[in-house]
């Protein structure tokens, strides 16, 4: 196995562990320093910043990503894809986004910055 297939296979393993709930599981795979940007919340610092958000902030209930792309170079990797679920409140959701991730000597995620497709342009 390559090491860009093993790469991009951590951004599979973590959208798994997004959608199904494995919280402990996600944290895990960033570094303790690790942020995490994403549009209309403030920047998730470290481990519990990360933690807080997916327990607490996140309005998304549950869900599927499908990745349609994960493009690996050096330690940047980038992916874009498709979420279809709901959030708390019942209403449904479904989008398109990109991440982009910048990863560690350990393979581990050091930053997370994610991009919604909407229509506000």
């Amino acid at each position: 196995m390559t090491a860009t297939r093993t790469t991009a296979e951590l951004a599979y393993e973590l959208y798994r562990r997004v959608d199904t709930g494995d919280i402990d599981g996600l944290v895990a795979m960033f570094t303790e320093d690790a942020q995490y940007h994403r549009p209309g919340y403030p920047p998730a610092d470290g481990h519990a910043g990360i933690d807080h958000f997916y327990r607490h902030e996140r309005v998304i209930a549950s869900g599927v990503h499908s990745l349609e792309a994960v493009t690996v170079s050096g330690d940047e990797m980038g992916v874009r894809g498709t979420f279809v679920g709901e959030k708390h409140d019942g209403t449904p959701l479904s989008l398109r986004f990109a991440d982009f991730f910048t990863l560690s000597a350990d393979h581990r995620f050091v930053r997370r910055e994610t991009f919604f497709s909407a229509p506000l342009a």
